[in-house]
C-alpha cells in the first residue's frame, strides 16, 4: 500500500482557494480554504493477471474487506511443494531421534541372549577342563582352547551389549544438529512460499471510501502498481492559508469551525499541522497591500463521522479561535 496526497483542486485552483483577505464579513477570523484528502492506493509487491476486482468505484468498504486477487496458481503450487519439503526434513529428523526400528533392536537383543548362553557353556567348559587338567588327564593345550573360546564368547557377549545400547540411542549429535538445521531451512521455505500466496489477495487496511479502481479484471498488474485507489474518513483535512497577523492565535490541538455551501450547520476540524514557513499571496491577487503580505498553510483533521459529509477539493469557509 501506498499513502500519497491526493488533492483534488488543480494549481490555480488551490492559489485561488488560499485568498484570505475580503472575502468573509468578518475577515480577521474567517478564511477561505479547500478539502483535502490523502488517498490509500492498494497493490500487492508481486506481480500477475488480475482475476479478481471485488469492489467498484464508489463502493464504501471495512477493515479486512477482500479488495482485488491476482493470479496465484503458480504460488498455490510452491506451497503444496514446501509443505511436502518440510515434512520430509522432519521425518528424518524423527528418525535420527528414534534410533533402530523394534524389529531391529529385538534381533539384536535375540543375538545377545544367544552369546549369553554360548559364554555360559564355554565357562562350565573351561572349569571342567581346568579340573581334568589338575588330573593330567588332558593335555595344556586343550586346556588353553577351552579358555580361548571362553573369551571369545566373552568378548561376544561385550559387542552385542554395546550394539544394542547403541541401537537404543538416536543418531549422533552432529548428525542430528544437521537434520535440525534442515528441517529450519524447510519451514523458512514454507512461510515464503505461503506469504507470496496471500500476497495475490489484498484487503481493506481501513474502512474507507473507494475513490477509484485502476485496472479492470484480465489484466496484467506489475508488481507494485496500485489497483485499488481508497479514502480512509481519517485522511480527509481542511487546508487553509492566514495571515501572520493570525497566526499566533492559532495552536495545533485547537478546533476550528468550517463551513461550506449547502452545509446543514458547521464541522469542527482539529488543527494538527502549522506550516513553519511563510508564502506569499498568489500574484495573480494585484492588489498591492495583498501581495506584500506573508501566508502560513494550516491544516486541521475532521472527525470520520464528519468526514463522510465532506469531498476532496470542496471549497470551505474556516472559522478560527478568537
Amino acid at each position: 500500500m501506498q499513502l500519497r496526497n491526493g488533492t483534488a483542486l488543480t494549481g490555480g485552483l488551490a492559489l485561488a482557494a488560499i485568498f484570505i483577505a475580503g472575502c468573509a464579513a468578518d475577515s480577521s477570523k474567517v478564511f477561505q480554504g479547500y478539502i483535502e484528502g490523502e488517498y490509500v492506493y492498494v497493490a500487492s509487491p508481486l506481480g500477475g493477471a488480475l482475476t479478481n476486482l471485488a469492489v467498484a468505484r464508489g463502493d464504501t468498504v471495512r477493515t479486512g474487506q477482500l479488495l482485488f486477487e491476482l493470479e496465484r496458481g503458480s504460488e498455490a503450487a510452491a506451497v503444496q511443494q514446501a509443505e511436502k519439503n518440510l515434512a520430509q526434513a522432519q521425518s528424518q529428523f524423527d528418525d535420527l531421534n528414534k534410533g533402530k526400528r523394534p524389529t531391529e533392536i529385538a534381533s539384536l537383543e535375540a543375538q545377545l541372549e544367544r552369546a549369553q548362553a554360548d559364554l555360559k557353556l564355554s565357562e562350565a567348559e573351561l572349569a571342567r577342563r581346568e579340573q581334568l587338567a589338575q588330573s593330567h588327564t588332558i593335555s595344556t593345550e586343550e586346556l588353553d582352547q577351552a579358555g580361548a573360546q571362553r573369551n571369545a564368547d566373552s568378548a561376544q557377549v561385550n559387542q552385542l551389549t554395546a550394539d544394542l545400547d547403541t541401537a537404543k540411542l538416536g543418531a549422533r549429535e552432529d548428525a542430528i544438529r544437521a537434520a535440525e538445521a534442515q528441517v529450519a531451512s524447510q519451514a523458512a521455505a514454507l512461510d515464503k512460499a505461503r506469504w507470496s500466496f496471500d500476497q495475490k489477495q489484498q484487503f481493506a487496511p481501513t474502512n474507507a471510501f473507494v475513490q477509484d479502481t485502476l485496472y479492470r479484471v484480465g489484466e496484467w498488474v506489475a508488481a507494485g502498481n496500485p489497483v485499488v485507489e481508497l479514502l480512509p474518513p481519517g485522511n480527509l483535512k481542511v487546508r487553509f492559508f492566514v495571515p501572520q497577523a493570525a497566526l499566533p492565535r492559532i495552536k495545533a490541538g485547537a478546533a476550528v469551525s468550517v463551513t461550506f455551501d449547502g452545509g446543514q450547520r458547521a464541522y469542527s476540524a482539529t488543527v494538527n499541522y502549522l506550516s513553519t514557513e511563510a508564502e506569499f499571496t498568489p500574484p495573480v491577487l494585484y492588489n498591492r497591500e495583498n501581495r506584500a503580505k506573508l501566508v502560513y498553510m494550516i491544516e486541521a483533521k475532521f472527525s470520520p463521522a464528519d468526514a463522510a459529509d465532506l469531498r476532496p477539493g470542496q471549497p470551505v469557509d474556516v472559522k478560527i479561535p478568537q
